[in-house]
């Protein structure tokens, strides 16, 4: 019987273990979820990560001990035979059950059996000393050392990052647990630690930093992992999976990036309702699952519309359909890593992306307010968002507001260093060159001034694409026309003389959208006709945004843009 095949990240551990290279482990990631792991002969089983860590990972160690805030200290194996040898366990009645108190008695014990294992081996009079070193043929060997395994789970509830006034408690309760992965003793002996938390920037620094300790990310799960699941549950959920006969590879491929228990209670969901799953619903299942899993960090945005909604701008447009185009193909070369989408306020930035979303036939996922009040929670809460891309597969990731959303080289004074993280965070993500064609990055601002350099460099931000206000009444008119018909009016399709000369020069479609309102409401609550009621909304016109505030953002937007075929003759002049 053939041993059957880890996940990648448990080969990982595996491998590094066994060469000694390291011996303390840092899991994050996908780490609350359900596992499913193959075993020779039975097909695969389902369980936790403590599970899969006490039942294959550390299958052949002598010791567990886990601990977490809730359940306490526990020995996981070995313990009336091994680990109540120890004359410390004999003599408490009762296990610690505080941090401190639980990481002081772990440590006595692992000190104690790397000195039992010295003393040992030290010892050329012990009537053992002879089997414990190598032994004589036909005896068995006694083991010099006692192979351990902790497991900390929650680790960031026992030692994080900051909790006010026990600064100090933290530090040296994460100090001891450091020393586990570089004192020369413990790296001799058969040691193995785990500390299991949500997000890296949760736990205590010293911890996350130390160089001695390995930090494996749990991902998400994968069509190719989540198809073998699915087959296992085609037995349990014969309605649910009845429609998918002997091939799970499209559902699995669709839902790509769910939570393995998401998927379990979908299916729990269809199978009591007597509903089979299928192709037609799996992609808002899968919306609904990731949302819930992302604790409403992020959103879909889903559109009927297309880039044939988009009023003007057919530089642009072309643009865009040619990267969409080269998308589909898969010749990636040619692909940006992202777009900046910038121009005055109103002038239909976040429109063009729903459009977009449209066109591109791929999930388009906007970040909502990610920031939080809890040192290390907006840290943690961006750990969260990029394990989730990573599962997605192709799809493009929109950031509104940029310019306050992705923090600054420098951090501020009032934000405890939070903007410097966000930056560093968001600069390493969006520089990752395997992101090409598979993460596509939009930003979009009115002050992309104030978006740091580095951020909407090439190989981050590839292409700028300003967007601007009409130039002329006619260009004004024409989509004040174009929205009005949205609403069902029509308006003459040339402009008159009259109102021509009240339509402004510079008008955004946002701007233009709430003229279209007006005079629709004038048509039904005065049965005025719509040229007429927009001659009535013209004579009080008022602009949304000032015309000195209007210039400066066009002339930020003219300045940014990558290629100057985006920028009208007229705008080049207002950006000098």
């Amino acid at each position: 019987m053939t041993e059957a095949v880890l996940p990648d990240w448990s080969e990982e551990i595996r491998t590094l273990y066994l060469s000694g290279a390291a011996n303390q482990f840092i899991l994050s990631g996908n780490i609350n979820d359900r596992l499913y792991w193959p075993e020779a002969g039975s097909g695969g089983r389902f369980g936790s990560l403590h599970e899969f860590l006490l039942d294959r990972q550390l299958a052949k160690f002598d010791v567990i001990l886990t601990y977490d805030v809730g359940a306490g200290l526990r020995v996981n194996a070995g313990g009336e035979k091994t680990f109540e040898q120890w004359p410390s366990a004999r003599s408490t009645l009762h296990m610690p059950e505080k941090p401190r108190d639980v990481i002081g008695y772990v440590d006595h014990y692992l000190r104690y059996c790397c000195n039992l294992s010295r003393a040992k081996l030290d010892s050329p009079t012990s009537p053992d000393a002879a089997t414990e070193v190598g032994g004589s043929e036909g005896k068995e060997e006694v083991k010099k050392h006692i192979s351990v395994a902790v497991i900390i789970r929650s680790a960031q509830l026992v030692i994080p990052a900051s909790r006010s006034g026990s600064g100090f408690e933290l530090n040296a309760m994460a100090s001891v647990v450091r020393s586990w992965a570089s004192e020369t003793h413990f790296l001799e002996h058969n040691l193995a630690t785990f500390l299991l938390t949500d997000n890296l920037n949760d736990l205590n620094p010293l911890l996350v930093n130390n160089p001695r300790v390995v930090r494996v990310r749990v991902p998400l799960p994968t069509a190719d992992e989540l198809g073998p699941a699915l087959e296992t549950w085609s037995d349990r959920f014969k309605t649910a999976l009845g429609g998918y006969s002997d091939d799970f590879s499209g559902p699995a491929a669709q839902l790509a990036g769910a939570t393995l228990s998401s998927v379990e209670s979908l299916l729990r969901t269809k199978e009591y309702a007597g509903e089979a799953l299928s192709s037609a619903d799996l992609a808002a299942l899968k919306k609904e699952l990731v949302e819930k899993d992302c604790q409403g960090l992020i959103e879909f945005i889903e559109s009927g519309r297309s880039l044939d909604d988009v009023h003007g701008h057919e530089g642009v447009k072309a643009w865009i359909r040619e990267d969409v185009a080269l998308w589909e193909q898969g010749d990636l070369q040619a692909m940006p890593m992202g777009y900046l989408l910038c121009g005055p306020v109103g002038t239909g930035k976040t429109y063009m992306v729903e459009c977009l979303a449209g066109e591109a036939g791929v999930p388009v996922v906007k970040f909502k307010n990610f920031r939080d009040k809890w040192v290390g929670s907006t840290e943690g809460n961006l750990e969260t968002i990029f394990r989730l891309l990573e599962a997605l597969g192709r799809c493009v990731v929109f950031i509104d507001e940029a310019d306050q959303a992705l923090g600054s080289r420098t951090a501020g004074t009032n934000d405890s260093g939070v903007s410097g993280r966000v930056y560093s965070m968001m600069a390493k993500e969006m520089s990752d060159t395997s992101n090409r064609g598979r993460i596509l990055w939009i930003l979009a601002s009115s002050r992309p001034d104030l978006i740091e350099v580095d951020l909407k460099r090439p190989g981050r931000v590839d292409v700028k694409i300003p967007l601007f206000p009409t130039r002329t009444p006619a260009e004004g008119y024409g989509l004040i026309r174009a929205l009005c018909g949205k609403h069902g009016l029509e308006l003459p399709e040339a402009v008159s003389a009259e109102v021509a000369l009240r339509v402004p020069t510079w008008i955004t479609p946002g701007a233009a959208e709430s003229l279209a309102i007006k005079v629709y409401r004038l048509v039904k609550t005065r049965g005025m006709l719509a040229e007429e009621a927009l001659l009535a909304c013209l004579e009080d016109y008022q602009a949304p945004v000032a015309r000195d505030v209007m210039e400066f953002q066009i002339g930020l937007a003219a300045a940014e843009a990558s290629d100057l075929s985006f920028v009208p003759e007229e705008f080049r002049v207002v950006s000098g």
